[in-house]
């Protein structure tokens, strides 16, 4: 099995295009990138994959031309994954709380169901666990959340 540096080392050696500019080297992958969205928003799987791959070796060139070591990357990158603080949001039958690990960072009262289907709808856009905290008189609308988020 390749470890990362040599793969690494590898597309540096059979790169296609030569640069030291980070800034030219970050436009390449961000190019790639957009390529590939654009080819799978369009529905063309197979092009989004080989535009992919493309960035994939872009990202191995800009972490070359910044000087980074890609096995402290992949580490530091685990860590700060382990490390991230779980958002959520509480739902009492008044009002809402927002909270990441346990800080709370914000919060409105519930006047109507369209207010805790909006409560829903920013818990999913912002990955939000949700917790029910007492029962209330909406708890339908909550159950037909969680099923909308399966």
């Amino acid at each position: 099995m390749m470890k990362f540096k040599e793969a690494v080392d590898l597309i540096w050696e059979n790169r296609k295009y030569d640069t030291d500019s980070e800034t030219e080297a970050l436009s390449h992958l961000n190019e790639e990138v957009a390529e590939s969205l654009k080819a799978l928003s369009k529905g063309d799987r197979e092009t989004a994959q080989a535009e992919l791959e493309d960035a994939l070796s872009c990202l191995f060139i800009a972490v070359k031309v910044m000087g980074l070591d890609p096995e402290e990357i992949i580490q530091r990158q685990i860590n700060r994954m382990k490390n991230q603080p779980v958002r959520t949001m509480h739902i009492f039958s008044n009002r809402v709380e927002l909270r990441v690990g346990n800080e709370l960072r914000g919060g409105w009262t519930l006047w109507s169901e369209d207010d805790l289907n909006e409560a829903l709808k920013m818990a999913k856009e912002f990955k939000c666990r949700i917790i029910q905290e007492e029962e209330t008189q909406l708890k339908e609308v909550l159950a037909n959340a969680a099923n909308d988020q399966t």
